[in-house]
């Protein structure tokens, strides 16, 4: 049901204007709009009245309607005149009243004008407020000019009043705004010093950790050479030791006897042993480890490795090996047997059931073998285990995990860190993983090579002579340990028809100068010449003499451009292999 206007009249004279606006300023009010939106509808009433009044009579008719979400208010002035669009808001009229209500919307002919001004959700609109509204724009329609003059001065005071506490809040709110400026620009100047000396503070602090990064590189280095060292200068002893033991083995000793050396030719071992470690965790530290890429058949080296681990094991524990069909790889094979026997070893000793197993493939995050491939060696046991937060530490200098088996085995605690150091250097990763109770898998992970890549070595001369039938003649032995040198000295005095004896470079090249031998025994690590120019001289002045090498070290890197001389570990020298590779050598006689 559509309700009948709030105001309905026709507009004159200029009376008639001062009318319309106290009409809608008690519209407004019985409305519910608070006192600025009264006087707003009120001015945009009037500035429009006036407009259309000065061109002749306009009819003026004022509703509530419904609206969304609200009801809106909404005045039409119908003027006899085309209605000025144009011009200053400051100049009254339309352009003033479009800014007081929310729309203005003026017809083509610019003839009709439709105000609307949105009430909210408090708004009071029902029958009996617009009823009221009514009789109060009535009574205010017969009001004179003077009572509205009264009002419209009256709202202008209020108008001042507003004005000036609003001009009081801005001028409070620029001194807040000054005093906090003020104190964002010291507080910016404090940040600023502060962030200075963070600054100088952090140069100073990277300086100081370049400095104590350079001390720790020296450190280490210092402390891997002076590991190297020492091991030199312990396996010199120790070597003499395990020859003198094999000197005594071979003479005529009783049971109890032959049971004291026996103990004696394991501690010596086993000392020679925790010197080899020490010594190739040093060379791995400092990133000397020699790597010679080979190519290696994983079949058969996981074979040998089988073969030298089933004596280690505990009654009742399975030892499995298995490598996938054909599979092969380039890499340096001394190197990862080294590895792969460290990890052999580990598992065994912490064995006492189930099985140890070794199995070697193509990763499965390696594709088909070709660019980016990996080959993944894995050694799983079921045996104690290792605990989580042990996984780590584990690859540390020195560190075990104990356990019952504890006492029964024998270890250093560097077989880990060094296994690791290791495969970094063959370019590849060692992880470990174990559940407790139930065992561990160590898990070495190398890059695929194809085996194009290597050229393989020329294939050894065969000796037409069987070595076990050449005779030994006259041997030079070249070695500054003394006591070693005596050791090899007893070693050939069966075999050997004469042996001479140098303790350094200038010594056996004099020796070779004077009388001729048929084979020199020459430690790599002699003291002023190394061994390696002693047999580039002995190469050049005693051409086609056999050099037999030896060293407490790993095999030096002999010349590319002569065929290699044989290598003898002095840790491994007995009677019987030293004899055996002196014949072999070709000139012995």
């Amino acid at each position: 049901m559509r309700r009948p206007p709030l105001l309905a009249t026709q507009l004159r004279a200029d009376t008639d204007v001062l009318a319309l606006r106290r009409a809608g300023r008690e519209i407004g009010r019985h409305l519910g709009l608070d006192a600025q939106d009264q006087v707003r509808v009120a001015t945009a009433l009037s500035e429009v009245g006036r407009a259309a009044v000065a061109s002749g009579p306009a009819d003026v008719t004022i509703t509530v309607v419904a609206g969304v979400p609200h009801a809106l208010l909404r005045a039409e002035v119908a003027a006899s005149g085309p209605l000025p669009a144009e011009g200053s808001s400051s100049d009254g009229g339309i352009p003033a009243a479009r800014r007081l209500v929310d729309g203005l919307d003026l017809d083509a002919p610019r003839r009709r004008v439709v105000l609307t001004k949105g009430l909210g959700a408090s708004a009071r609109t029902d029958d009996a407020t617009l009823a009221a509204a009514r009789r109060s724009v009535r009574a205010a329609h017969t009001a004179d000019a003077l009572d509205e003059l009264r009002v419209q001065n009256a709202d202008l005071v209020r108008a001042l009043d507003e004005l000036t506490e609003q001009k009081e809040e801005l001028r409070r709110v620029n001194t807040e705004l000054e005093e906090t400026n003020r104190g964002v620009l010291a507080m910016y100047d404090q940040l600023s010093s502060e962030l200075e000396e963070t600054n100088t503070g952090v140069v100073a602090l990277y300086a100081e950790l370049d400095e104590r990064g350079r001390a720790l590189a020296a450190a280490n280095e210092s402390k891997s050479r002076f590991l190297r060292n020492v091991s030199h200068e312990l396996r010199t002893p120790v070597n003499s030791i395990i020859g003198l033991v094999s000197l005594l083995s071979d003479s005529h000793l009783d049971g109890e006897q032959g049971q004291q050396v026996s103990f004696v030719r394991e501690s010596a071992h086993t000392l020679l042993t925790l010197v080899d470690e020490l010594l190739d965790l040093a060379r791995a530290e400092a990133g000397h480890e020699d790597v010679d890429p080979t190519d290696v058949d994983v079949a058969e080296l996981l074979a040998e490795l089988r073969g030298t681990t089933l004596p280690l094991l505990r009654p009742g524990v399975a030892l499995e090996v298995a490598a996938s069909p054909g599979l092969r790889l380039v890499t340096d094979r001394r190197l990862l047997a080294r590895v792969l026997r460290n990890l052999l070893t580990n598992a065994v000793k912490f064995t006492d059931a189930g099985h140890v197993r070794l199995t070697a493939g193509l990763d499965a995050a390696g594709g088909d073998g070709g660019a980016g491939a990996l080959v993944s060696f894995t050694v799983e046991d079921t045996g104690l285990g290792i605990p989580a937060d042990q996984l780590e530490p584990v690859f540390e200098e020195f560190v075990q995990v104990p356990n019952r088996l504890q006492p029964t085995v024998t270890g250093t605690g560097l077989g880990l860190p060094y296994a690791r150091r290791t495969v970094e250097a063959l370019g590849g990763t060692l992880v470990a993983a174990s559940d407790p109770g139930a065992g561990s898998t160590f898990t070495v992970r190398l890059p695929a090579v194809p085996v194009a890549a290597v050229v393989p070595p020329a294939p050894a001369t065969a000796d037409p002579v069987p070595g076990a039938a050449r005779p030994v003649g006259h041997v030079l032995v070249v070695d500054d340990d003394r006591a070693y040198a005596a050791v090899l000295v007893s070693m050939l005095r069966d075999a050997a028809t004469r042996v001479s004896v140098a303790h350094d470079a200038t010594h056996a090249l004099a020796l070779l100068h004077d009388a001729s031998a048929d084979a020199v025994l020459l430690d790599v690590r002699i003291p002023g010449t190394d061994g390696l120019t002693v047999l580039a001289r002995i190469a050049q002045h005693h051409p086609g003499l056999p050099v037999v090498l030896m060293s407490s070290g790993p095999p030096p890197r002999q010349p590319a451009d002569r065929p290699p001389a044989p290598f003898l570990s002095k840790s491994a020298i007995d009677r019987e292999t030293l004899v055996a590779t002196l014949r072999g050598t070709g000139r012995a006689r």
